[in-house]
């Protein structure tokens, strides 16, 4: 498929694009998602873009970015490098420090001149699932494969823009939709009121090398949503979502200036590593929950999480957290300034069953600012059969901490008697 991209005639390479690919190509927005079916040709068309952005940004250093190490040695990497260094010979990859170092020779092909007092122009591989990995570099441009995949987190997306933010360097997203995150939340659910968001989307078929029986075949004998999914690039909720319910179009609102008299609650879970908190306030006499604030920090002590939880709130909010055996965290809590109730439930199901029902009452609305905990909504989920049936177990269950701080604290509100919450002192 990528080998009939690009053509020889007489001594130069001609690109072929498809339709979709030209979208993409000709589109001037700073954030462009170019969703596309398997085999549509997106992961092709990715090197082609970052080197003409070389060229036009000049000098200096760029990403690119895939969800996992063998993601990018099996798929990105090697088109990469068929164009950068096998077609056009800018310079040569290091595998250890993962950085492609264009050479002098490849400086003038890119740039017309020889280098002067320019810095090395280098490409560096960062992998999303460890967003800390993409801290260091500051760059031109970045290219994202499969973002749309789960390894890819919101936090790796949202280092890119700090990566890109000095330069005001624009990004490329090339991928399949492979389950309703922050990729929709983010850059899919915005096309049409940001003006720097371009969103390109395109089937498999599309492609003119893909077989129209291998098309055929997959939409005869896949599931309905599968297909949508994967053939046709189309934002469908995948069987196993377990808050299939919620609908980000019904519950999730802008943020508005919350009155400080109304009753705050905060569910908690702990961890060294990620302790996370999400705050709602209730609109008095009702049941209603705004989720206005999420929190999500490690490397503290429990006493700077209780200060920094504490931070700006009005009231001092009721507060449940961490799992029933987890009661050195509270007493440390406690000993920092925020009493957690332990949660009155221990079974799992049971407060999934407390969460769905409240969103099914459309008794939860959540701020459009809270991007974390929107992108663990749309992703929790049951692993599936042979058969793509949902199982009862959860996948990677202890990554989803904003699942488990609602949890504790929807499902005590739901059988609490009172709603009420302490004023501040002092």
């Amino acid at each position: 498929m990528a080998r009939d991209l690009i053509e020889t005639v007489g001594n130069r390479l001609q690109l072929h694009f498809h339709k979709g690919q030209l979208e993409g190509w000709n589109s001037k927005a700073r954030f462009i998602l170019l969703l596309a079916g398997t085999q549509g040709g997106k992961t092709s068309f990715g090197p082609h873009w970052l080197m003409r952005e070389m060229q036009q940004q000049g000098p200096g250093d760029y990403m690119v970015v895939t969800p996992s190490y063998p993601l990018l040695s099996k798929k990105a990497l090697p088109e990469f490098l068929r164009v950068f260094k096998d077609l056009f010979g800018l310079g040569d990859y290091n595998k250890s420090d993962k950085i492609f170092t264009v050479s002098d020779v490849g400086f003038e092909r890119l740039y017309g001149r020889k280098v002067g007092d320019d810095p090395p122009t280098q490409i560096f591989f960062g992998y999303a699932a460890d967003p800390d990995s993409l801290e260091s570099a500051t760059a031109k441009a970045a290219w994202c494969d499969e973002a749309g995949q789960k390894k890819f987190k919101l936090a790796s997306w949202q280092a890119i823009l700090r990566r890109l933010s000095l330069s005001m360097g624009r990004a490329l997203i090339t991928t399949t939709p492979y389950y309703l995150g922050w990729l929709k939340t983010e850059l899919w659910d915005k096309r049409n009121t940001d003006p720097e968001i371009d969103v390109i989307r395109f089937e498999s078929i599309m492609n003119p090398l893909f077989p129209r029986e291998e098309w055929d075949r997959a939409k005869g004998s896949l599931p309905g949503w599968k297909f949508d999914l994967f053939y046709r690039a189309l934002f469908t909720k995948p069987a196993g979502v377990i808050y299939d319910c919620f609908d980000s179009e019904m519950h999730v609102i802008p943020p508005f200036a919350i009155p400080a008299d109304w009753p705050r609650f905060l569910g908690l879970d702990f961890g060294g590593v990620n302790t996370a908190g999400l705050f709602y306030a209730r609109k008095p006499d009702t049941n209603q929950l705004i989720l206005y604030r999420e929190y999500l920090a490690g490397g503290r002590t429990s006493a700077e999480h209780a200060g920094e939880l504490l931070k700006s709130e009005p009231l001092i909010p009721q507060c449940v957290g961490g799992s029933r055996s987890e009661g050195q965290w509270r007493r440390e809590f406690a000993a920092g300034g925020l009493s957690i109730r332990p949660p009155d439930i221990a079974d799992v199901e049971v407060g999934i069953d407390r969460v769905y029902g409240a969103h099914k009452r459309n008794e939860i609305l959540i701020f459009d600012t809270c991007t974390g905990y929107l992108d663990e909504k749309a992703s929790y989920s049951r692993k599936l059969d042979d058969n793509d049936e949902p199982t009862e177990e959860i996948e990677d269950k202890n990554d989803f901490h904003f699942m488990d701080a609602e949890r504790y604290i929807v499902g005590w509100l739901n059988k609490a008697q009172t709603w009420t919450a302490k004023s501040r002192q002092g």
